[in-house]
Parts: structure tokens; sequence; C-alpha cells
């Protein structure tokens, strides 16, 4: 069954993210900032009253977690790997760490973790490395505190490159893992 998984969970959300019917853009269009007393507002034109709170509560919460000092670190969403490896890097451990704060502190955030391969190596050896890749940062997460039910892992293997080039610079950028936020990411202003 889970071969059966490998193969067509990434095959369908290709096809899906291809025609146009699957975007990992997050959940909520929220045009947030910061007003002069450092709260964050959000535009509710046009909004019920039901949604305008929900909305401002939704933009609220995405602030919590999110300090000066990991700011940096949250604007990232990408972990790079060594080839054949899905070893974490002691310089993505703040990066992760800074992430996990933020999931900690808002419970209603939900992430993507989609792992990646170079084009080296057959089809089902690149589906099963990128959900290593996917699955360590997983579990790095969830041993700091995350809970489980906010994160997604998924492999896309080789099936989506950052940079077409086939040489060691290229294949260095397409080994990785994006953390996507589908709901309720850092606001970073």
């Amino acid at each position: 069954m889970n071969a059966v998984k490998l193969f067509v969970l990434p095959v369908l959300a290709t096809a899906l993210v291809m025609t146009g019917c699957a975007s990992r853009k997050p959940a909520t269009d929220l045009q947030a900032g910061q007003n002069p007393s450092g709260s964050t507002s959000v535009n509710t034109s046009g909004l019920s009253e039901d949604a305008a709170l929900n909305a401002q509560n939704l933009a609220g919460a995405s602030s919590k977690g999110v300090t000066e000092a990991n700011k940096a670190f949250l604007a990232k969403r990408v972990v790079h790997f060594d080839y054949d490896s899905s070893e974490l890097t002691n310089e993505d451990l703040q990066t992760l760490q800074a992430h996990a704060q933020f999931l900690v502190a808002n419970a209603n955030s939900r992430v993507a973790l989609t792992g990646h391969t170079d084009e080296r190596g057959t089809r089902e050896y690149n589906m099963a490395l990128g959900e290593r890749r996917a699955k360590a940062v997983e579990s790095f997460l969830v041993t700091t505190g995350v809970n489980p039910n906010q994160l997604e892992a998924v492999s896309y293997g080789k099936e989506m490159p950052v940079n077409a080039g086939h040489d060691e610079s290229a294949w260095k950028e397409n080994r990785r893992v994006e953390i996507n936020y589908e709901a309720v990411p850092p606001l970073l202003k």
C-alpha cells in the first residue's frame, strides 16, 4: 500500500498542479500590516461582521511567536540537504527551531513539508528520499513541541526542480524540503 501511495499521490499532485487545479498558496488572503501602535491590523472592508472578526483573530494569531530575533529564520522556508542524504545540517536547525516556536504558539497554523531531490537516481528512489527528507523535518518539528496534526509531509522526488540545470549547483538547489504554510503564515512585517 505504501508503494502505491508513493507512486500515485505525487503523480496526482503533479497533475493537479500542472493543470492549475491545486495550489500551495496560503489559505488566507488577509491584507495585514502593522499600525503605529504595533498591533496587527487587517483590511476587513467588504466582510460580514463574523468574517471580519475571524480575519482579525487569525491575523493576531499569526504574529504570535514572531520575535525580532527569529524573523530572519521564519523568512527562510527551504531546508537544503547533501547528496543522497536526509540529515539536517546545523545551519538549518535554527530555521526549523524558529518555525517550531511559531507553530507551537499558533495552533491554527498548518504546514506542508514538501521533499525534493535532484534529477539523479530512479524515480522510485527519489520519491523515497524526498519522503525521508520531509519526514526528517517533520520529526524535528514534532520533537520540539509542534502538534503532528499541524504538519503534512509530502514527497515530489525529482518531479519539481527549482533549477532545471544539470550540474552540481542546480542539483544542490533541488535537494530540499520546502516549508509551505497552508493556513496562517507568520507575519514578518
